[in-house]
């Protein structure tokens, strides 16, 4: 049986894996007398930009609950080292299995030093991606949707002695809706009717836009990435009655975007919020990804910058 933190304690020994053949003298000799191939000098003597494990799942425990992340972790290889430990990567992941958190992104910047002292590079970079709920009335029949929001935190750990230094970046992504601003232009021109309260008919499509922003200190919360996401999206639920989509469907028709206005709207909502929280270096980027409805392919558009360059552009 499990108690709740998912570690099993009962009926451990009957597992057939935990009835060790092989003696343990036989085990102490092997490690005493082998060689320990990672840490040999390779054939070719070249430093790695990145070794790691990419594909595992950790288990982190959040307000929400004990939830699944995709992880990718790896440190720098130096030139005469052969290969990293990579159990000890896993026995860093192990040691944080029970440990609460208030966000993911405390999580990466607390594993990623434990990673770092049980290899020989000199950083460490480890991403944790996935969904957490995300829970929200509906706008008109006030109905509660529970739907999920792609987050991920990502942290380069380095040390020089004693000293750690770390870069941490925040993501978040939502669904939405766009309407085409191209089509409707051209069918108002053919129809020769302008209506404010009914906009023209245009395809409209099913996006995801994904913003990262560089930490500094306790600033960006995901909360303040999530405002600036809402404040600029048409966002879909999946719970709507057909009032809530009626209002949903109208608004992106009125307010009509491309993939393109998408992603400089909301770099444009990150300089008027973060103007006074963050550095100018800050890093941000926006990535919008729309999945179209009247052609085979999609489409998709970044932007990387810094704030100070968006206040720059705001500024114009």
């Amino acid at each position: 049986m499990a108690n709740s933190s998912g570690v099993v304690h009962e009926h451990e020994n009957a597992r057939p894996g935990l009835s060790p053949e092989i003696p343990l003298s036989g085990h102490h000799r092997a490690l005493r007398e082998g060689k320990d191939v990672p840490e040999q000098a390779p054939s070719f003597q070249i430093g790695l930009t990145e070794a790691g494990i990419s594909g595992k799942t950790v288990w982190i425990s959040l307000p929400q609950g004990k939830l699944p992340f995709n992880t990718e972790i790896s440190v720098n290889l130096p030139e005469h080292v052969r290969g990293i430990h990579m159990s000890r990567i896993e026995e860093a992941v192990s040691q944080l299995y029970q440990k609460d958190f208030s966000d993911i992104r405390y999580y990466v910047q607390e594993l990623a030093p434990l990673v770092l002292k049980r290899q020989r590079g000199e950083w460490a970079r480890v991403l944790v991606s996935g969904k957490v709920p995300l829970v929200r009335r509906t706008s008109v029949s006030q109905r509660t949707s529970v739907d999920a929001v792609d987050i991920s935190a990502e942290v380069h750990a380095s040390h020089s002695g004693d000293a750690m230094s770390f870069k941490t970046v925040m993501g978040l992504g939502l669904y939405h809706i766009t309407a085409c601003p191209c089509t409707q232009v051209y069918n108002q021109v053919l129809s020769q009717t302008v209506d404010a309260d009914f906009p023209i008919l245009t395809h409209s499509q099913r996006a995801m836009t994904k913003l990262c922003v560089e930490g500094h200190g306790e600033s960006p919360s995901f909360e303040e990435i999530l405002e600036c996401l809402e404040s600029t999206l048409h966002v879909t639920q999946d719970l709507l009655k057909r009032p809530d989509e009626a209002e949903i469907v109208l608004k992106a028709h009125r307010f009509p975007q491309f993939a393109e206005d998408v992603v400089r709207e909301i770099a444009k909502e990150v300089g008027k919020r973060f103007v006074r929280k963050l550095p100018a270096s800050t890093e941000v980027t926006v990535e919008s990804l729309s999945f179209e409805s009247i052609h085979i392919h999609d489409v998709r558009c970044t932007l990387k910058t810094t704030l100070g360059e968006i206040l720059d552009a705001i500024s114009k």
